[in-house]
């Protein structure tokens, strides 16, 4: 199929992006990287009167240390952060990551922004950003405001963002040195989205216990979701088949998947647990020096 008729405008600055959200905000749609809204277009389940394409405004594709920060500008491609030695070495889980988005062609043409507007709660940045408690700046006319994933993702492919309103930059959290960090996904093939996700991060005290965790799991909710009370449930404990075992379990209570063509509802709850100990075990071996192959 064919897209319905609009009207290309593309603009060179952020300035004039969002003026132009400003105008036609609620008849327009921002274009990126494209490899998730061409497909809506093509199947008028999207059917603007505007296509906004950013693609070559000036000034947002970038790979930056900030602070605590890993500033990553709403253009910079898919591909860019795979291949950066930066985001390998102060944000690993990132790194990971981002090897399970699509396929190289598509990660070479797909933008974070875009992935991170798109809403999908399968997705695997959001699931990451959700897990470091990243933040996402948003811009219009009036200017910026920084927002928090739970804040940002609101149910199924649906998010915050106003119509006259894009995502300008995202900031993932650097990961200490002394902590480990994993991402794990399983997909009915490599490139599709996943059934699950988990990303976690820990760091060990000296008597080897779990000193700080982060967790959040992606595809068995409307939205990426920290696991808040597991996080507070291994905090203080040794890393254990035991206590491994009820993260786990509690997981497992935790997450509300729906049954589809890829699986059913109990096939991604049993999942979701497995997947919970393997992203906790591979991160707590890197936290103690050793590697996952």
């Amino acid at each position: 199929m064919k897209p319905a008729t609009f009207n290309y405008l593309r603009p060179s600055s952020l300035e004039e992006a969002v003026h132009y959200l400003s105008e036609y905000g609620e008849d327009a749609k921002v274009l990126s990287g494209g490899q998730s809204l061409i497909p809506l277009l093509n199947m008028r389940l999207s059917t603007p009167k505007y296509l906004i394409d950013i693609g070559r405004t000036g000034g947002l594709n970038y790979i930056q240390e900030d602070g605590e920060s890993l500033v990553i500008g709403a253009l910079t491609k898919h591909r860019d952060i795979e291949k950066s030695e930066l985001v390998k070495e102060k944000c690993p889980l990132l790194s990971e990551a981002i090897r399970w988005v699509g396929h190289e062609q598509i990660r070479n043409r797909g933008t974070v922004g875009g992935s991170i507007a798109h809403g999908d709660p399968s997705a695997e940045l959001p699931c990451v950003l959700t897990a470091l408690r990243g933040e996402i700046v948003i811009a219009d006319v009036n200017g910026e405001e920084i927002v928090s994933p739970e804040e940002f993702f609101l149910t199924y492919m649906l998010t915050s963002l106003q119509p006259d309103q894009l995502v300008k930059e995202i900031r993932f959290p650097i990961i200490k040195p002394t902590s480990g960090s994993a991402f794990v996904e399983v997909a009915r093939r490599h490139g599709d989205f996943g059934l699950v996700e988990v990303a976690a991060v820990v760091e060990l005290n000296e008597a080897g216990g779990f000193s700080e965790v982060k967790l959040a799991i992606g595809g068995v909710n409307s939205v990426p979701t920290p696991l808040v009370d597991v996080e507070r449930l291994l905090v203080g404990k040794e890393p254990t088949e035991e206590i491994y075992k009820e993260a786990s379990d509690l997981t497992m209570k935790m997450v509300e998947p729906e049954s589809d063509l890829h699986g059913t509802a109990e096939y991604r709850r049993e999942l979701s647990g497995t997947m919970v100990i393997r992203a906790l075990k591979q991160a707590t071996i890197r936290a103690q020096g050793g590697r996952v192959m």
